[in-house]
């Protein structure tokens, strides 16, 4: 018998999606944690602390100071 491994969500996110949080608007209910916000265009991923979701940033590189 094989084991299974439950992988946690990989979302992609792009401009248009910062600044970015977690939970998202498309979050259902029932996994509902404290807001909290993720900074994916400077690293171009990261891990929701609270659920273990996976952000990967698509956009443009971005600029500024």
């Amino acid at each position: 018998m094989a084991d299974t491994v439950q992988k946690e969500p990989v979302i992609e996110v792009t401009e248009r999606d910062l600044p970015l949080h977690c939970p998202t608007p498309r979050t259902p209910v029932w996994s509902y944690h404290p807001r909290v916000f993720l900074d994916v265009a400077e690293e171009g991923e990261v891990r929701c602390p609270y659920c273990g979701t996976l952000y990967v940033y698509k956009g443009p590189p971005r600029g500024g100071h």
